[in-house]
């Protein structure tokens, strides 16, 4: 990850915030440096017994799951204030962002960089067809590297996660409700944000239910997408919508075992959206260019899935499960983009040959995310 060791070049200290299992250790390793884990007992007294020795060492401090140990954070500030000059000195991996970000935030501010690595993207996998990655998602042990773990290991992977990790980290919910609760978020995957009807069929209320959704965002594994609140004079939607931020995770809740099974789902236009839009931001943030999603919609219904701006283009993007868009496809895409004032357009779908202009384009996701990187 060429940003991960561009940024360790620029700042004494670098956290790499992600999912369980989606590889930051390993690419840690890659880089190398003394390993830490943090979460394990003996793993902090063997870093507090040989502390002076290991920060006055040059090789990279690699501490894994930091954020477990809030008395770590004084400890690193102290350390970098001794010798600000040094840079590359820590490298701290983190699977709750919320928590990792509050001991940064106090303890680090200034001296460290923040940045994110999820599952697979797109690119990184060139040997992967497009419809593999959309169905088992990114994640290493997924599938999308050994297809004859899906969909159970998405299975096990959750079932820990509710039953170990999440309470350990602070979500309050009993593991029956949070399964619960995953469950009805994977089938109102990419729909309109509603707390209180899901409140309603789990006995909690909107305020309880928004908190847990915001811890899941927390580690990763939903996307709440808001709308685009430009002043048009028009009724527009308020609501975020909610994505699961993994498709292999996603399709395994739901029930989609297999590439025919997924095409005949009701939902499976959803699927593919919430894909498309995954693989668009983490391109982005994996090249250093972040930024922040929205949808548009007024309530009479137009409506473009993902707005963004991009170094001083405003991107209207709409996604089609079809390999033959329609004209008038394109056209609802511009006459809702101009309620915008968007400059650069797209209808992304499964096209097998893409029609490229300056500023708009019919085109395929690959033919996309390498548009947005020129």
């Amino acid at each position: 990850m060429p940003t991960l060791r561009h940024r360790l070049r620029q700042y004494p200290a670098v956290a790499l915030a992600g999912p369980r299992q989606c590889g930051k250790t390993t690419l840690a390793r890659m880089i190398g440096g003394a390993y830490f884990d943090i979460e394990q007992p003996d793993e902090r007294v063997r870093l507090d017994v040989s502390w002076e020795e290991v920060t006055e060492g040059r090789s990279l401090i690699i501490l894994d799951e930091a954020q477990t140990w809030p008395q770590l954070f004084p400890r690193l500030r102290g350390t970098i204030d001794a010798n600000r000059r040094r840079r590359g000195r820590f490298l701290l991996l983190g699977s709750v962002a919320p928590a990792l970000m509050r001991e940064v935030s106090e303890s680090l501010a200034g001296r460290l960089s923040l940045l994110e690595l999820g599952p697979f993207a797109l690119d990184e996998l060139p040997r992967t067809s497009v419809n593999q990655h959309w169905l088992y998602g990114g994640y290493p042990d997924g599938g999308i590297l050994r297809p004859s773990q899906y969909p159970a290991w998405a299975r096990d992977y959750l079932e820990l996660l509710t039953q170990r990790d999440l309470p350990a980290w602070g979500l309050a919910a009993k593991p029956q409700t949070t399964q619960r609760l995953i469950r009805m978020l994977a089938a109102s995957h990419g729909q309109i944000w509603n707390a209180s009807q899901i409140g309603q069929s789990l006995g909690l209320s909107y305020h309880t239910v928004n908190s847990y959704a915001e811890f899941l965002e927390g580690v990763f594994l939903i996307r709440r997408v808001p709308a685009w609140s430009a002043n048009l004079g028009k009724r527009l939607v308020r609501s975020p919508r909610c994505y699961w931020r993994d498709s292999g995770l996603l399709h395994a809740l739901l029930g989609a075992t297999n590439l025919q099974g997924l095409l005949v789902q009701p939902w499976v236009g959803a699927s593919w959206e919430g894909f498309c839009i995954e693989q668009i931001l983490r391109t982005l943030t994996y090249a250093d260019r972040r930024v922040e999603p929205h949808f548009f919609r007024t309530t009479g219904g137009q409506e473009i899935d993902l707005v963004f701006a991009l170094e001083k283009q405003l991107w209207a993007i709409e996604f089609k499960l079809t390999t033959s868009p329609a004209p008038q496809d394109f056209e609802q895409l511009n006459a809702t983009a101009d309620l915008i004032g968007a400059t650069r357009r797209a209808l992304v779908s499964r096209v097998t040959k893409s029609t490229m202009g300056k500023d708009t384009a019919s085109c395929s996701l690959p033919d996309l995310l390498a548009w947005l990187l020129r």
